[in-house]
């Protein structure tokens, strides 16, 4: 799992101070802050950390700034596949749940940091900003609702040489969204050998199987330069934890025999295909110069479940009021027009409207009446669940090269292209306007997100007499982006000949994006920083940094940090920070227009409509132009490095932010306020129930303590290493307007496990390696629904992780492991979530609702 690292020569470290891209430096795989370890001569080498600093790479304990180094043994040791479920497993205050049924979230699941938002993480790639996701997650479980952070799935595992998690506020340094910190993946650099590893798993009750295969290879590029190539695919099959609805359970006792059972699937989407490529080049220009390069390809469809249309009462569908006598009618279509030829009956529903004698009228269609009036029961008798999805693809380029000048000023020139493309897709599914007509499967179009940065990155360390040379840099950085809309297939807006009659508009569930709404907006902003890291006597060391950004759209700011580092005794060390920060609002947030499915407040389905903040009925509902978030963070920590090898941090955080973006809950729209949308020209108004909106309307302050520990020793004929993260978060919502309801509050604050822990232990003897971890997550809150209904209390869990691997040859291993091992399943939905949506278990719960999973994989290494 660790590998040994020689000290880096004094002129290798000045050649690394001269350049912010991480891609370079030569860096061992290291678990988590830990700081010395055994090589083969058993001399004690140091762990470097070069994430948070411009100066010399120094180790994680000398960092002013809480840093975890994962290393790639770490990823590769767990039952998790995708890049998200592994960084949950190896970082505490990292959190991520399932997304079952939640819209595009179930494409590009939101992940937090420390207690925040998915977007208010800075992702690098070897030291360069990481593009966002087109995928906005509207239904985000409370905190994460309407944020448009990066894809970070999209990375394979088989490419990385490590992770570094900088916990800390660090817009100062790195530019918006590093609110939360940064996460930097650094990409091997091998220039020979590799792996091809293949791996296959399921859960406990026999689904979700998954089959994965990557492989990774380091060549030559000349004698001075490497290529490194990386390509992984999966495919993972879904899962299903649910149990059937009481309305569908009703009308299977009512005689309808068409209802699926369960009719709802709560589970993990289908992964039908999962590729990733990257490669990471550099080459030696010679006179202390170099070039480097580095992209990737990802493409991944995904397919998961939606909610059950009830053929009763689903509104714009089977839904036709009531009568005067109160008693529910089924909505029907006349085919050649209200008033025009054969009138339709009025059809009384009742327990089963299959055996209402006048619907049998209408499905006749040999009679005058059954070939003109049409309702969706005669093509959809048990109703219908859509099938979402889409395919996403990613792709980046970064180009560059670094070097230093004869005066030791250090340099970094670079260009950054990125682009993410979801494409949805809806299936089993109508176009209720359409009649008959309607196709069954919708395109409902594309988002596209792209960027290109310029960055300039000088550096130069100065004599002043100190103990250590004082580092200077500064830096430019331009930024352009563009989010477009692409219309998706006409029937998929259509407005056909049955909307004047009360059916709905578009493809039911996910209406397709209008040819009149479709479009690209873009923008640009410039930045300029300073950074100086100086040691003012051997034992303390102090550092600053200031940006200044101006973003074309909403205008410009400044922000500062400072950072000390105290080393008290030859043991014991103190750090601390304070920062400023700050995160724009996304292209995406102040433009994007969508409808989703949701549950209102009333526990029935809806159609509510996501407006730009400035769309005018946004801003009769309260919307407005966005502005930044504003954040303060600081931090203060311990670092403990004892001699007989226990090596500890305990760091203590708080983080205000004011003026956090969001979309408002749901606003209902009354007849009045459908009528000036219709006078607007937005003719698909009267198939919105609610609107929402992105806003900054509420603060927050989050505080937290993080504990990492690690120790290692020999025992029972081999080596025995032991590792403790804990984290414990807790988010006030200070301040909130009525946009934001009492119950999206309770969510945002009790939604993640206020504590989290997990205890590793592995033990390697000869050929044999042991892996246990127990893991605990405390108790949430969770509204699964979204609808402001009653919210429920989930329990706290532990689950287990185990793994055994046997080398069969040098260079060939076999593992076999379980994930949550035990086969622990959070505590049953109530009985009001489980009857009317189906759903056994709390979907957002941290464990997960699918239970224990098992896997075997073979590596090898050449």
């Amino acid at each position: 799992m660790k590998t040994s690292l020689t000290l880096l020569s004094k002129n290798v470290r000045a050649v690394l101070a001269a350049s912010m891209t991480l891609s370079a430096f030569a860096v061992t795989p290291v678990l988590a802050q830990e700081e010395t370890a055994d090589t083969p001569d058993n001399a004690d080498v140091e762990k470097i950390a070069v994430v948070g600093t411009r100066a010399a790479p120094r180790s994680v304990g000398d960092s002013a700034v809480p840093v975890d180094v994962i290393s790639d043994e770490e990823f590769k040791n767990q039952g998790s596949t995708d890049m998200v479920s592994m960084m949950q497993t190896v970082v505490p205050s990292f959190n991520v749940n399932e997304q079952p049924i939640n819209d595009a979230s179930t494409l590009v699941r939101p992940a937090n940091l420390r207690g925040m938002a998915s977007d208010h993480t800075l992702v690098l790639v070897n030291g360069k900003r990481r593009h966002r996701s087109a995928v906005i997650t509207f239904l985000g479980g409370g905190l994460s609702d309407g944020a448009q952070g990066p894809d970070i799935s999209v990375i394979p595992a088989a490419a990385l040489k490590q992770v570094e998690v900088l916990r800390d506020g660090a817009a100062a340094q790195y530019g918006s969204d590093a609110i939360a910190g940064v996460v930097n993946f650094v990409l091997k650099d091998n220039s020979e050998g590799g792996t091809i590893e293949a791996r296959a798993g399921e859960f406990y009750e026999g689904d979700g199987r998954m089959y994965q295969v990557s492989g990774n290879i380091g060549m030559p590029l000349t004698e001075a330069g490497f290529v490194n190539l990386t390509a992984e695919y999966r495919t993972s099959d879904p899962t299903s934890r649910s149990v059937q609805r009481d309305d569908a359970a009703a009308l299977v006792a009512a005689g309808n025999t068409f209802v699926a059972n369960p009719a709802q699937i709560w589970g993990n989407p289908e992964i039908k295909d999962d590729i990733k490529l990257f490669a990471n080049l550099g080459l030696e220009l010679g006179n202390d110069a170099e070039a480097y390069m580095f992209g990737n390809y990802a493409e991944r469809e995904v397919e998961g479940g939606f909610y059950f249309r009830n053929p009763h009462t689903r509104g714009g569908v089977f839904d036709g009021g009531t009568n005067e006598n109160g008693e529910a009618l089924l909505l029907v279509g006349d085919l050649d027009g209200v008033g025009q030829g054969v009138s339709c009956p009025e059809v009384v529903i009742g327990n089963n409207v299959l055996q209402s004698p006048s619907y049998a009228l209408i499905a006749d269609n040999n009679t005058a009446v059954g070939a003109n009036c049409f309702a969706f029961n005669e093509i959809l008798p048990g109703g219908f669940t859509p099938r979402f999805g889409g395919v996403v693809t990613d792709m980046s380029l970064v180009l560059g090269t670094k070097g230093e000048f004869a005066n030791e000023v250090g340099y970094d020139v670079s260009v950054n292209l990125g682009q993410n493309e979801i494409d949805f897709a809806i299936s089993n599914t109508i176009n209720p306007s359409l009649g008959p007509d309607t196709p069954m499967s919708f395109k409902p179009g594309k988002y596209i997100q792209s960027e290109q940065t310029l960055d300039i990155d000088l550096t130069k360390p100065i004599d002043a007499g100190l103990y250590e040379p004082i580092y200077l840099a500064g830096g430019f950085q331009y930024r352009h982006e563009t989010y477009e809309s692409i219309a998706g297939d006409p029937a998929s807006y259509a407005i056909g000949p049955l909307g004047s009659q009360g059916f709905g508009i578009g493809s039911n569930g996910f209406p397709g994006l209008s040819a009149r709404s479709q479009g690209e907006v873009s923008r640009h902003n410039i930045a300029f920083y300073v950074d100086a890291e100086m040691y003012l006597t051997e034992s303390f060391m102090l550092a600053a940094a200031a940006r200044y950004e101006d973003f074309s759209d909403f205008g410009d700011t400044l922000k500062g940090k400072l950072a000390a580092r105290w080393q008290m005794t030859d043991s014991l060390a103190l750090r601390g920070a304070y920062s400023t920060g700050f995160k724009a609002p996304t292209l995406g947030q102040s433009n994007v227009r969508n409808v989703t499915t949701a549950f209102g407040t009333d526990g029935e389905l809806i159609d509510r409509a996501t407006l730009p903040p400035t769309d005018p009925i946004s801003v009769l509902k309260g919307g407005e132009q966005l502005s930044p978030e504003e954040s303060t963070s600081m931090s203060v920590g311990l670092v403990a490095d004892f001699e007989n090898g226990l090596f500890m941090t305990v760091d203590y955080y708080n983080i205000e932010v004011t003026d956090r973006l969001s979309t408002a809950s749901g606003i209902k729209l009354t007849e009045a306020d459908i009528a000036q949308l219709l006078a607007q020209g937005v003719s698909d108004a009267s198939s919105f129930t609610e609107v929402s909106f992105f806003t900054n309307d509420f603060d927050t302050t989050t505080e937290g303590v993080d504990v990492v520990a690690n120790y290692s020793m020999d025992m029972w004929g081999g080596e025995t290493k032991y590792s403790l993260a804990y984290n414990w978060t807790s988010t006030e919502v200070d301040e909130f307007s009525d946009n934001i309801s009492q119950y999206r509050v309770r969510m945002l604050e009790n939604n993640l496990p206020a504590v989290r822990w997990s205890f590793t232990t592995t033990h390697e003897t000869g050929d044999w390696r042991f892996l246990g971890r127990v893991n605990y997550f405390g108790g949430i809150y969770e509204d699964h629904l979204d609808s402001a209904l009653d919210i429920d209390k989930i329990g706290s869990e532990v689950t287990l992780d185990l793994e055994v691997a046997y080398s069969f040859a040098e260079n060939f291993e076999v593992a076999v492991g379980a994930k949550n091992a035990l086969d622990e399943y959070p505590d049953e939905n109530t009985l009001y979530d489980t009857e009317v949506a189906g759903a056994q278990y709390p979907v957002t719960s941290p464990i997960g609702i699918n239970g224990g999973f098992y896997y075997v994989r073979g590596i090898y290494t050449f």
